[in-house]
């Protein structure tokens, strides 16, 4: 889901159609407004990252004016920058858009959320991953959407969209619970937790002939090329890692869940010394919350949580953002970039994106609040 600014940060304003070129910067401004080359505000948010020949491409939703943007009206923006710069970013353009065909799942006017994009050496072909919500259904449909294309930029063209893994059994759900027979029901949820005497397991039963719910979302490509679909499920209460098949545009079946109960969205995964880290978030609407993090010898688990990595300025807030990627240096092994959001849902367009170098305490990813800082630098 996504956050609310303090008052006082709120701005109202629209990103002109067209602006003075912006001069070259030197220094990442987290909160501040993000040019691109065109002067205008960098427009992706929720965003992924790929590299490829010598750039990073970053995708995002692409927001509009008002609570409008709180809906896909356009589709998801590409910008790309050098491998070495990280701080200008040149507008590439709409990379996938909506469609004006009220009977298509990406209809003008759905939610699309949190676009993640692969390369596929195998096939030669870009893949984009979204969580996907159909118009006019609220976050009932709680689907993910897959769309390809032949260049980074795109145009990508729109697959299909569905639940995950419908008839599957998790890899780690017990043999003698893998049956429907006498399986809990699900009842409804009050805030972030699950009513006293829920089994933390009943939308996953609920959902298992349909397919699995998945929200918020990212996209993780392991050093021996195999793909993972990681998103929020079951109602958020619970998250899923679930395995691409070679094409990385479907799923294999093969499946896990993951703190179970603890209801995390915003999930971000990245490998350090042969370990997998996650940072994450809570579930609270649009308020900010303390950020999650953990850590795992094997992207299946199990996962030890590390708690919040934020320290400093409204380190109990994430300083007022939420996770979406986390970037490795292209240039600089080990070294990561945690890349989050600031929405403003009241004026969707003014979101502004929260990005830190990651440091470590020991085994822990922290998040020190800076002000300004230079990728050059790390």
């Amino acid at each position: 889901m996504r956050h609310l600014l303090p008052a006082l940060l709120l701005l109202t304003f629209g990103a002109p159609l067209l602006a003075a070129p912006t001069p070259p910067q030197t220094l990442v401004r987290p909160g501040e407004l993000w040019e691109d080359n065109n002067g205008n505000h960098i427009n992706a948010h929720g965003g992924g990252f790929l590299r490829y020949g010598g750039k990073v491409w970053w995708f995002g939703e692409h927001k509009v004016p008002g609570d409008a943007g709180n809906y896909a009206q356009v589709g998801v923006h590409c910008y790309s920058s050098d491998e070495d710069d990280l701080v200008n970013w040149k507008d590439e353009g709409i990379a996938l858009r909506v469609s004006d065909d009220p009977k298509s799942d990406i209809a003008k006017g759905c939610i699309l959320e949190r676009p993640k994009v692969v390369f596929n050496a195998k096939t030669g072909k870009f893949v984009m991953w979204f969580h996907l919500e159909l118009k006019g259904k609220g976050y009932s449909a709680a689907r993910s959407g897959v769309a390809v294309a032949d260049r980074p930029e795109g145009p990508y063209t729109f697959l299909r969209s569905g639940r995950i893994n419908p008839g599957k059994w998790p890899e780690n759900l017990p043999a003698e619970k893998r049956t429907l027979e006498g399986a809990p029901k699900s009842q409804g949820l009050s805030g972030s937790w699950f009513p006293e005497g829920m089994d933390k397991a009943a939308f996953f039963y609920r959902d298992f002939k349909g397919g699995q719910m998945a929200r918020d979302m990212t996209i993780f490509v392991d050093d021996d090329g195999k793909a993972y679909h990681v998103y929020a499920s079951e109602e958020n209460g619970t998250l899923q890692i679930a395995e691409l098949d070679d094409t990385y545009t479907a799923h294999t079946g093969r499946y896990v869940r993951v703190f179970e109960g603890r209801f995390m969205e915003a999930p971000a995964i990245f490998k350090k010394g042969g370990k997998y880290y996650f940072i994450g978030s809570g579930c609270t609407g649009w308020a900010p919350n303390a950020a999650r993090s953990a850590v795992a010898d094997s992207i299946w688990g199990p996962w030890k949580e590390l708690g919040n990595p934020a320290r400093g300025e409204n380190a109990d807030k994430t300083h007022y953002s939420q996770s979406t990627y986390v970037l490795p240096h292209p240039k600089k092994p080990g070294v990561f970039i945690y890349c989050g959001d600031r929405w403003t849902p009241k004026n969707a367009i003014d979101g502004r994106y929260i990005w830190l170098p990651i440091e470590w305490e020991g085994e822990k990813p922290v998040l020190n609040w800076k002000y300004s800082w230079a990728p050059a630098d790390l």
